[in-house]
């Protein structure tokens, strides 16, 4: 009995996430993932979180963070894979160290045994005692509890495609796509890939539609901020079945910071259906009256 508790002791130290209660969302299948992702009138409004959330006490790419972030609002979770020296991908938003751990100098200098020294500062610039994690560790902690957007930074497009495959995550890892061009690389490659796909104008929608790439993959981050040609490009992603996005960080999160609390719901009644936000948690409580009680997407929502 003594031998058991300890392995049982053991194992949720290992995990450091077992007895938490978290916003998950229930995406367990490819068909599953095209039936969340598909826009209806009848959607619901949800949440990326820009590189996690992160906020004192947690950085930013850092599974603790992932983990506080759901403990409070259902999320997606916006992350940048990078490589090491000896081709490990872990999550570093930039090529060097120093901002975000007390590492100095360029990830591709250090090896990933080397990485592992180093621990991570959280958004006031503070030493935790987290670490930089691999994307092998996000992908398994991710499984069943929410989907990550990987973002490009220097992972060769194949090797993205490697990882995804070897973990059988097409259902709840999505790749950030920048042209047609590129998600038609992977599409080819890789056919129940997720994009989150850069359509910032109709042109570019028609650039999708020309390359083949299914509607019922795509995700459409359209900006950082309402203009007036997206009422007429938000209609066309609707009319398709697509999602479309908006980043709040450049300029509505900040405004939320001076005191605009109703800035959330703001972007939703431009026509945005999600928000990529470096506030998950402020920005769920400010949206949370546009959030209808009765959608064909809640199942989703656990």
């Amino acid at each position: 009995m003594k031998q058991l508790l300890s392995l049982v002791l053991v194992g949720l130290c290992v995990t450091g996430f077992a007895q938490k209660k978290l916003h998950k969302l229930a995406i367990p299948t490819v068909a599953k993932a095209q039936e969340f992702w598909h826009y209806t009138p009848q959607h619901r409004p949800f949440l990326s979180a820009h590189r996690g959330g992160t906020r004192p006490g947690f950085p930013e790419n850092c599974l603790e963070t992932f983990e506080h972030t759901l403990e409070h609002t259902y999320a997606t979770f916006e992350i940048d894979p990078r490589l090491t020296k000896d081709s490990v991908i872990v999550l570093l938003h930039d090529a060097t160290l120093n901002r975000t751990s007390n590492g100095t100098g360029k990830l591709r200098d250090y090896t990933w045994q080397e990485v592992q020294q180093f621990r991570l500062k959280d958004s006031e610039g503070k030493l935790t005692d987290f670490r930089i994690p691999t994307l092998d560790d996000a992908i398994e902690w991710a499984r069943g509890k929410t989907v990550l957007i990987l973002d490009y930074k220097d992972v060769p497009f194949d090797k993205t495609l490697e990882i995804i495959r070897k973990h059988q995550a097409e259902a709840f890892v999505m790749v950030t796509v920048h042209t047609a061009k590129d998600a038609q690389y992977y599409h080819q490659r890789n056919p129940d890939i997720l994009f989150e796909s850069f359509i910032h104008t109709e042109k570019a929608l028609h650039e999708y539609e020309a390359a083949g790439i299914p509607w019922k993959q795509v995700m459409a981050y359209i900006g950082s901020q309402t203009i007036p040609e997206h009422p007429a490009l938000i209609e066309e992603l609707h009319q398709r079945g697509v999602m479309a996005m908006v980043a709040a960080g450049p300029v509505y999160d900040k405004e939320y910071k001076a005191g605009k609390t109703d800035v959330y719901q703001t972007i939703l009644k431009a026509g945005a259906d999600l928000i990529e936000t470096d506030l998950p948690i402020q920005a769920n409580q400010g949206m949370q009256p546009m959030i209808p009680k009765k959608s064909d997407k809640n199942a989703f929502f656990k």
